[in-house]
């Protein structure tokens, strides 16, 4: 089996989605993917602590109606998954609504994700919040890597490690770039307990540095095949039409170079491969 694919993509069904899920479904078909997945943000650990902000609380109840539907409507066009983006928390009420919501809308599959430090998503790096990461950057990158850890442990299922790396994009150091050299032990560790068990590593195109195509990089995507990780996913992060599938030819064409020969799409517990 051989084809384009994409399974991390948000609609307006996530509060930074700019189109509707229809629009980007039908989108997928005109692109000619093999698969298509959906992922809305389910960000419970932002709800949590900050109740007030309600438009941050996914409504699930409409998002899986909705993308069933389409699921159904597209059958034998394009293969639709309907999958969920966790956004990782320590505190318990969080995580007992992740584990909730799993077991009434059972997504085909799930991101597992770290967005945010302190209560705070990286991607404030680059705003008005700035001020609170004047942290040095290994202090604030080993948080990051201790969080992504934590996650793997996590009781509720899920399939794909998302963006691994995620503060690099916006985090505001002259060098923002996480290498293995300087944390090795920590990078190691959780490789070793992503492969050991099988879960999948995201391989997301939505980086905005000029030499590295990748989140996590190229130099990360190195020492997970040389550690033994075989199990990529593709990944755009689009959040409307037109970034659908972006750059899959170049990534593609990187995690060859690397040694991977197959992307691995998750469906309901089923990891499906898909020749590169």
């Amino acid at each position: 089996m051989k084809g384009l694919l994409d399974v991390h993509t948000h609609s307006t069904h996530s509060s930074d989605g700019h189109a509707p899920l229809s629009e980007m479904v039908e989108t997928a078909r005109e692109k000619g993917l093999l698969f298509y997945g959906v992922s809305e943000h389910f960000e419970y650990g932002v709800y949590v602590h900050t109740g007030e902000i309600r438009e941050r609380k996914i409504d699930a109840e409409r998002y899986f109606h909705d993308a069933r539907h389409l699921q159904d409507d597209y059958a034998g066009a394009l293969n639709v998954l309907v999958g969920a983006e966790f956004s990782f928390d320590y505190d318990k009420t969080a995580l007992k609504m992740y584990a909730q919501a799993y077991e009434k809308y059972r997504p085909d599959y799930v991101i597992n994700s770290v967005h945010c430090i302190d209560d705070e998503d990286y991607y404030m790096f680059s705003t008005q919040a700035q001020s609170k990461f004047k942290q040095p950057k290994n202090v604030v990158y080993k948080q990051y890597l201790d969080c992504v850890r934590a996650s793997l442990d996590v009781e509720y299922p899920y399939d794909i490690i998302g963006h691994f790396g995620y503060m690099t994009r916006y985090a505001p150091y002259p060098d923002r770039e996480m290498r293995v050299s300087e944390f090795q032990t920590e990078i190691d560790g959780i490789f070793k307990e992503i492969i050991r068990r099988g879960k999948i590593l995201e391989v997301n195109s939505k980086s905005k540095d000029p030499v590295e195509i990748t989140v996590p990089s190229r130099e990360m995507l190195e020492r997970y095949f040389e550690l033994g990780g075989r199990k990529v996913s593709f990944a755009s992060d689009a959040h409307d039409t037109q970034s659908i599938c972006s750059r899959f030819a170049e990534v593609t064409a990187l995690l060859k170079e690397i040694g991977f020969t197959y992307y691995t799409v998750p469906c309901r517990g089923e990891h499906i491969k898909v020749e590169m």
